[in-house]
């Protein structure tokens, strides 16, 4: 750039080129002024949006995502990110269950096709919180959820119960190999609703990949500092609350707009 240039060296360089050194300053000055302005929306965007990357910026200041890149890195602007890890696997040393993964390289052209399940934890307290959630993976929308203080075959029961309430019957179920997921009552309940049961491969979590990417964002979006909470009434209501961002303001890379409003224009069209 012409400011990197020492004074003399910039009054030549504008002499050889037929321009004003004014011009440049003025140039200079007015692209710096418009830096400033979209730094201070990107700020403002991080503090509704903590997890956003440039990426989902430029989505949501309709932006071109390398005038956001750029500017992010002239300010050392950096969204917050968990460390990147595969959370601790449940089905090593266990038994295969037997059932293959049927979604792997599908690709569905309609909601309802295939949820995809798993279930995470929250401390709190010293106690843990468990959440259990379905997401259909054409809209990426959490259409299914439950909350308990213990995780068992139950609580993926009622989130997928409450999936079947709130969106319908999917063709296909898709999760790991986690006992919850292959015990008797999970099972049967799927066989007796006619939906096919898909998991991924032992020690394999970027098989639900749909689900492990929801998580690793959740709680960054919902907050760290869970101790904050005074009850676990308020951090099940905020639990609740981040859900209902996710579904209906979060914008999804993929979908470049959030998963409910992605279901809507499918659903319009």
């Amino acid at each position: 750039m012409i400011t990197k240039f020492p004074s003399l060296q910039k009054k030549r360089l504008c002499n050889l080129l037929g321009i004003s050194r004014s011009s440049v300053y003025k140039n200079s000055t007015k692209q710096l002024r418009k830096d400033e302005a979209l730094k201070d929306q990107i700020l403002s965007t991080l503090t509704l949006h903590p997890s956003y990357g440039h990426r989902r910026i430029a989505v949501e200041l309709s932006v071109g995502k390398k005038r956001v890149k750029r500017v992010m890195k002239l300010y050392g602007i950096k969204p917050y990110k968990r460390k990147a890890r595969w959370r601790k696997r449940r089905d090593l040393g266990k038994p295969d269950a037997g059932y293959p993964n049927l979604v792997k390289g599908t690709c569905p052209i309609k909601s309802k096709v295939v949820y995809a399940g798993d279930f995470t934890f929250i401390k709190w307290n010293k106690r843990f919180i468990y959440l259990a959630t379905y997401m259909d993976i054409f809209t990426r929308e959490i259409v299914g959820w439950s909350i308990s203080t213990r995780h068992t075959s139950e609580i993926v029961i009622d989130a997928f119960l409450d999936a079947i309430l709130s969106t319908g019957l999917p063709a296909i179920v898709h999760t790991d190999q986690g006992s919850e997921y292959k015990s008797q009552e999970y099972t049967n309940l799927m066989n007796d609703l006619g939906v096919k049961v898909s998991m991924s491969a032992k020690a394999s979590p970027w098989e639900n990949a749909y689900q492990e990417s929801f998580y690793n964002n959740f709680k960054t979006d919902l907050g760290l500092e869970f101790e904050r909470f005074q009850t676990i009434g308020k951090l099940v209501e905020a639990i609740h609350q981040q859900i209902k961002y996710y579904n209906q303001a979060r914008i999804h890379t993929t979908l470049k707009m959030s998963p409910t409003q992605f279901k809507a224009k499918h659903l319009s069209t």
